[in-house]
């Protein structure tokens, strides 16, 4: 069985108005997340807007998180540029309660990062971790680096190098990374509107911005083809994925926090440089969500 199986929500990350963490919005959330049959949460992640957050407030979403979500797996984001904050990031997360952790490669400096750069690196940071690694395929449009197939069959060798999250989008390229590596190294995928094909694919789960606005509806499908029930794993597809396909693609963070607003959720603004959800998309997102609503009955 896998131990990161099933559907994780890479949570938002709520702010004041005054920009500041919102740490009783973030408890809110996570509270009334963990009812609907996820597994866990993601925190410091994309959807998280981990990249627009200071050390000490990624610190503490993580230790709100962890006193939230109670049994639930907690999967920290600590990837950074260098290798030293890298570091510091998994170390804290480790500190506060975290499950495991998951990291983006380097990708500043993209031409330097050949794999075996990228071997050494994750290997040097596995051997360090108090807490499981997973490697993080961020989608095409945050990488500026894909990581070569070679690269991920080296590292799922490492003990402490226990799976990773594929957020491509690229189902082809997904079975072949379960392909190459040992059956317990657990592939999730990061594409809602891909879930059930993945799993159909090997995968072991998923880290799903679409769960934050359909929790229960991704819990359900992965349920239901877990448990060989494909029929009603593919209606709750034919819901999720174009919640994914029109608001965590088509829209991002922005929009998902415009769907928790809408949902009874605590969203709100990102954080600048973003800016939140156009009132002109406004209709739009208001569409899906009630088509939505409408299929689940």
């Amino acid at each position: 069985m896998a131990r990161f199986g099933g559907v994780h929500i890479p949570t938002t990350t709520p702010f004041t108005e005054r920009g500041e963490l919102d740490e009783g919005a973030l408890t809110d959330n996570l509270a009334a997340f963990a009812t609907t049959g996820v597994a866990g949460f993601v925190v410091g992640g994309s959807t998280g807007e981990a990249v627009l957050l200071d050390t000490d407030e990624r610190d503490r979403s993580l230790r709100v998180a962890r006193e939230a979500a109670g049994d639930l797996q907690i999967i920290a984001g600590t990837g950074a540029e260098s290798r030293r904050h890298t570091l510091r990031l998994t170390r804290m997360a480790a500190a506060a309660g975290a499950d495991a952790v998951l990291l983006q490669p380097p990708a500043f400096y993209t031409g330097a990062m050949t794999p075996e750069v990228l071997v050494e690196h994750y290997i040097a940071v596995a051997d360090a971790s108090p807490v499981p690694v997973f490697v993080y395929q961020a989608p095409p449009k945050f990488a500026t680096l894909v990581i070569p197939d070679d690269v991920v069959a080296r590292l799922a060798e490492h003990d402490n190098i226990v799976g990773l999250k594929d957020s491509r989008g690229d189902l082809d390229g997904l079975r072949r990374w379960v392909e190459i590596t040992p059956d317990d190294f657990e592939v999730l995928v990061g594409n809602g509107a891909l879930l059930l094909d993945a799993l159909d694919a090997g995968a072991a789960g998923g880290i799903l911005g679409v769960a934050n606005i359909a929790p229960a509806s991704c819990a359900r499908l992965a349920a239901a083809h877990a448990e060989g029930r494909r029929a009603e794993a593919a209606e709750l597809r034919d819901v999720v994925a174009p919640l994914h396909v029109g608001i965590v693609g088509g829209m991002g963070v922005p929009g998902v926090k415009a769907a928790l607003d809408l949902l009874g959720r605590r969203g709100g603004a990102p954080r600048p440089p973003l800016v939140p959800l156009p009132e002109s998309r406004r209709a739009e997102l208001e569409e899906l969500l009630e088509t939505a609503t409408a299929a689940i009955g």
